[in-house]
């Protein structure tokens, strides 16, 4: 296994435990965890496999995706905390997932033989449309489009400096670790900080 599968394999998990505290939030039962926690992990890379032309897509026949969205939900189903630490360990684990799903959207992206600029437009949808996909199951107006903290911007900004990176001929593994401390540093950063966009 290389370093973008072990990258793409641990955000699947870090977003299905997202996905499962989401649904925990909304009092939902097991099954319902679990179906918000797939689409939090697979509904990014899902929509990016479709549109790139990926077949099957990314997840299909992949047990050992399978077994990390269940192993998530089972995590999460017996921990308990107080609704606050659900709070922030929502907003941790989701910033470590757009990091690892942006770096690896853009390194499947580029394999399958998408430009670099579209590439990291593939590498923002992976790491933001599951998320888009799980908010509005909820019933929730989609982080992605809420005015507030940097969430997709974060992605865009991690993934354009990371195809920088691979210009200069940085190493291949460096270049995906910095990529993704870059996005979850933004992410908590545009938190303390009240950073935003303009308003249109």
């Amino acid at each position: 296994m290389n370093l973008i599968e072990v990258i793409l394999y641990t955000g699947i998990f870090v977003f299905a435990a997202t996905g499962a505290l989401k649904a925990r939030a909304h009092q939902m039962d097991i099954f319902g965890a679990a179906v918000v926690a797939f689409a939090t992990a697979y509904g990014g890379g899902t929509i990016r496999d479709l549109l790139i032309g990926v077949r099957p897509v990314n997840w299909v026949n992949d047990y050992l995706a399978l077994a990390l969205v269940v192993s998530a939900v089972l995590i999460i189903s017996l921990l308990k905390t107080n609704p606050a630490r659900f709070r922030r360990t929502l907003f941790f684990t989701d910033a470590i997932g757009l990091g690892m799903f942006t770096a690896g959207g853009i390194e499947r992206s580029l394999l399958f033989g998408i430009n670099e600029g579209y590439a990291v437009i593939m590498g923002v949808m992976s790491a933001t449309f599951g998320g888009l996909i799980a908010d509005i199951i909820c019933g929730e107006v989609p982080n992605l489009l809420k005015k507030g903290e940097l969430y997709a911007t974060a992605c865009a900004i991690g993934g354009i400096i990371y195809i920088l990176l691979k210009k200069i001929g940085l190493e291949y593994n460096l270049g995906l670790f910095i990529c993704v401390v870059i996005i979850v540093g933004i992410r908590i950063l545009s938190k303390r900080k009240r950073l935003q966009l303009p308003e249109i």
